[in-house]
């Protein structure tokens, strides 16, 4: 497998797509190459807020809430409701892996 060169689809530049990178996106099992250059792929990111899943959706409601294991004040992405539990971070963890 040889490096490649690569039009960006953004800014038109010419980057290299090099063997170590082609093996990494082979190993996560990734099928196409990259459309845009390391530099346009990082403005893209951070445009996104640094990981993109959220993005469009503004910032997360956080809703205070009790700890059901330790009792400790906490905050919770969901609006808690007096039938369920809810767990802090620290105790929601061994909770979850139990």
């Amino acid at each position: 497998m040889a490096d490649k060169n690569i039009n960006c689809k953004d800014c038109g530049s010419v980057f290299v797509f090099t063997e170590q990178e082609q093996a990494f996106y082979r190993e996560k099992g990734f099928e196409n190459d990259p459309l845009r250059c390391p530099s346009c792929r990082a403005a893209r990111k951070q445009s996104r807020g640094n990981g993109g899943f959220r993005s469009g959706r503004g910032e997360r409601v956080m809703y205070p809430a009790i700890c059901a294991e330790c009792g400790k004040e906490t905050e919770v992405p969901f609006k808690p409701s007096d039938d369920r539990p809810v767990y802090c971070r620290d105790c929601y963890r061994p909770n979850n892996y139990r």
